[in-house]
């Protein structure tokens, strides 16, 4: 790991440890955790993958995976901001033909801008590659209606990356990415996120109503979109989700490892940690959080240097770092018992955040046909 990796890593440390703090009333709130977001930007956080050039912090998949993960561990909600944030950035710095694009990355490095993605829609559902909303043309701009939902950062981003068909096409394929800004006319949020879990990342539906995009805005080619999606979007968004789950994992490992240290059977004279089978539980809990946090560090080095079954890798991680973490914090929970349960330990919110996490599309499920496709040598779509 490089001195440079290892500095961006460390500034993830010590915002992981500011996140932490603002967690719970973030959750219990289900608010917008804007300290936590402010410290992302202080740090130069937002723009770890961009270009040196442009002010950013030019780092590479495995970065990225380590820094997402240990922000996961302090706040996951943070973490999932943090992540579809980087997946939008990571478009934008793609998209050669958008006018404005060095100045937008430039913005985002120095902590001024946050971007995210607005692909699922209600028609498709998790099925976020295949829009079915249709752009028209207008001049030589194009109008987007869409019912976008889960939308993460909606109402607070500052520009959306969003897809839609082009005007032309038939297949649900045939789509196309637009830099939409937060003040665009006919765009609004339609609701506000209270979910189980990851309650802070404000993951929205959005309705997009005639709103006119300029073609100089377009992120794509005409009819493009769906490369981008499975090419750029795809890789960053499964390895960063992959990552929020293992830095959950970890949290709920650590939350457990302390309570069994701090929590006495005072009849006993003795720490809950003195019971074989919690202290087996535990460890079942880090075999786990361990051999994913290692596998989420292969991904990305396959990412880094691609090889023939880099895409199958990539497939897999979100997959099995989402089941993992569904495992440990269900064990976490087991482990606490009834003290867990009463909302008083941080593990329950660890245990709702890994499910929230583990439907974001593209959920378990397909992943899991995704994945057969790919060993059966089959076409994914």
């Amino acid at each position: 790991m490089s001195q440079s990796s290892i500095q961006w890593i460390a500034r993830a440390d010590a915002a992981r440890d500011l996140l932490a703090r603002h967690a719970p009333d973030v959750d219990r709130e289900a608010r917008w955790p804007a300290e936590s977001v402010a410290a992302l930007a202080e740090a130069r956080l937002l723009g770890l993958t961009i270009p040196v050039a442009l002010g950013g912090g030019g780092q590479g998949p495995r970065t990225f995976a380590t820094v997402v993960c240990r922000l996961a561990e302090g706040c996951a909600s943070t973490a999932m901001i943090y992540l579809m944030h980087v997946c939008g950035t990571q478009v934008i710095a793609g998209a050669n033909g958008f006018a404005r694009r060095d100045q937008v990355l430039k913005d985002i490095a120095s902590g001024r801008h946050i971007s995210t993605l607005a692909f699922s829609e209600k028609g498709s559902r998790s099925h976020f590659w295949a829009p079915v909303s249709q752009a028209k043309v207008d001049g030589s701009a194009q109008r987007i209606s869409a019912d976008k939902s889960w939308v993460t950062s909606a109402g607070h981003a500052d520009s959306y990356v969003v897809s839609t068909r082009s005007a032309n096409g038939t297949e649900p394929t045939a789509s196309t990415l637009y830099f939409v800004s937060k003040d665009a006319a006919g765009m609004t949020v339609s609701g506000r996120w209270t979910g189980l879990g990851l309650r802070g990342n404000a993951s929205a539906p959005m309705k997009l109503d005639k709103v006119l995009v300029p073609a100089t805005d377009r992120l794509s080619g005409d009819g493009d979109g769906f490369g981008v999606m499975v090419n750029t979007v795809l890789p960053w968004f499964q390895l960063g989700s992959a990552g929020v789950a293992v830095g959950i994992a970890r949290a709920a490992v650590s939350g457990v490892r302390d309570h069994l240290n701090e929590a006495k059977l005072e009849h006993l004279g003795q720490p809950l940690a003195s019971l074989p089978n919690l202290r087996a539980e535990l460890a079942r809990m880090q075999i786990s959080a361990d051999a994913q946090g290692a596998f989420l560090d292969h991904v990305a080095g396959r990412m880094e240097n691609p090889q023939s079954d880099t895409m199958l890798a990539v497939l897999e991680s979100k997959a099995a770092a989402a089941e993992a973490a569904l495992d440990v914090t269900d064990l976490a929970m087991r482990a606490c018992g009834g003290t867990a349960f009463s909302g008083k330990l941080s593990v329950e919110r660890n245990f709702r955040d890994a499910r929230a996490g583990s439907v974001m599309a593209p959920t378990t499920d397909v992943l899991y046909d995704f994945i057969g496709k790919a060993v059966l040598g089959m076409p994914l779509f």
